[in-house]
């Protein structure tokens, strides 16, 4: 009888597919890489497809920290139609001819929604709300509010405007759209608020997100073919990319290990998770810098 080959501790860069939730292609993974040790940075919508990051065995003690980086999204943005949930998937609660809106008009527009803005999440959203999920309550149909909280629009860019026809007949304007952005950020909210100020409505018809931090959709995955070939990006080079690397001589590897608070270089002060690497190259741990000594976040050896 063969020995079960052990899974690779490490992150698997998926390329989504639509019509899956997070939680539905982290399921497919745990079959595929056959350990219920897995977890996703960030989670993309039904709708939408490309980059998810999934830690499999111990990458999942990266994911927490993963989540945190700047995305990057490619998308289209329907003027003339507001829908319950700020894209595709919800019904259309209103249309207004869009055909007069001018490009200077869409510029202004994306120039108040760019940089550090205050955002109201979509009330369609895993967001909760004294412990209830607002998908939950809106689909309850509760009357409530969410807080609007700080995201940085980063890039906020047009590249292509469509005149077209919605099923009802109402004349929109599709916009083509590439965003880069902080954590939390919702690009149908960015849709609602884009048609809401500029009076015709809107939401988010396609989106596809490119970049979660360092790990770009030409890394990316199907779930085909990492059924036929599991691709596993090992921890350490998984690490190296999204965090700076602190490489420290074999005393102090042992020293942190042991739990240990070392004195940490002033370069690494006010950055955030720093990989610690030992003389051979191994990923030992995460830690940050607290009073100038590392604290430890994860420990990986």
């Amino acid at each position: 009888m063969t020995e079960k080959t052990p899974t690779p501790d490490g992150l698997v860069i998926v390329d989504k597919p639509s019509g899956f939730t997070s939680h539905d292609v982290v399921a497919k993974m745990r079959g595929i890489a056959r350990t219920r040790r897995v977890g996703h940075a960030g989670t993309l919508d039904p709708m939408a497809t490309g980059v998810l990051v999934l830690g499999v065995e111990k990458a999942t003690k990266l994911l927490g920290h993963l989540a945190l980086t700047e995305k990057e999204y490619l998308g289209t943005i329907r003027l003339g139609q507001s829908t319950l949930t700020d894209d595709a998937e919800g019904e259309i609660t209103g249309s207004v001819d869009a055909s007069k809106v001018t490009r200077d008009a869409v510029d202004a527009g994306i120039a108040k929604l760019s940089g550090a803005i205050m955002q109201v999440p979509s009330k369609v959203s895993a967001i909760k709300i004294n412990g209830v999920r607002s998908y939950k309550r809106a689909r309850d149909g509760e009357d409530f509010e969410i807080p609007a909280r700080p995201v940085t629009i980063s890039s906020f860019a047009v590249y292509d405007v469509r005149d077209a026809v919605a099923e009802d007949g109402t004349p929109v304007l599709d916009l083509v759209v590439s965003v880069v952005c902080s954590s939390g950020t919702y690009i149908r909210a960015l849709a609602r608020d884009l048609g809401a100020d500029l009076g015709v409505g809107g939401h988010l018809t396609a989106l596809r997100r490119t970049r979660v931090g360092p790990y770009k959709l030409d890394a990316a995955r199907t779930l085909d073919q990492l059924q036929e070939e599991l691709t596993v990006m090992p921890i350490a080079e998984a690490a190296e990319a999204a965090f700076p690397r602190w490489s420290v001589d074999s005393r102090r590897a042992k020293l942190l290990l042991n739990g240990v608070r070392l004195e940490i270089p002033e370069e690494y002060t006010g950055v955030g998770a720093v990989g610690v690497f030992d003389p051979e190259g191994r990923f030992l741990a995460l830690v940050e810098e607290q009073k100038g000594k590392a604290k430890s976040l994860a420990v990986f050896a």
